[in-house]
């Protein structure tokens, strides 16, 4: 084995309401999920999985997955305009990085990232 990770592969949230949940986040992405079940639903989200699963906690202090974003300041007002609420405003953390952070409707944590040292 030479590498331990292979990379991020899936981030799942809490969606205690997963008919609600689904639907928000089909807006939100702009796709339809690729797998839709009552147990669990997965969106393919630039060939990572968004996944949704009405089984698991919301945990404070849990992980933040970080999603790229072209540019913070639209990618934010997207999720704002559409009911998430913002947890961490912008943050220019360096080397023309920028993060923040977003709850949506349904108290998970999502991260959002604009970093030109990857491409899009």
């Amino acid at each position: 084995m030479d590498k331990p990770l292979l990379g991020l592969r899936t981030v799942i949230y809490a969606a205690p309401d997963l008919t609600s949940t689904k639907e928000w986040y089909a807006k939100a992405l702009g796709i339809e999920p690729y797998f839709d079940q009552p147990f669990y639903v997965g969106f393919n989200v630039g060939g990572y999985e968004l996944g949704l699963d009405p089984a698991a906690q919301i945990a404070d202090g849990s992980t933040i997955t970080y999603w790229g974003v072209a540019n913070i300041e639209d990618g934010l007002q997207h999720f704002l305009t559409l009911g998430a609420t913002t947890h961490t405003g912008i943050q220019d953390v360096g080397d023309g990085i920028k993060t923040a952070t977003t709850r949506d409707p349904f108290g998970n944590v999502v991260g959002l990232i604009e970093n030109p040292h990857f491409s899009m």
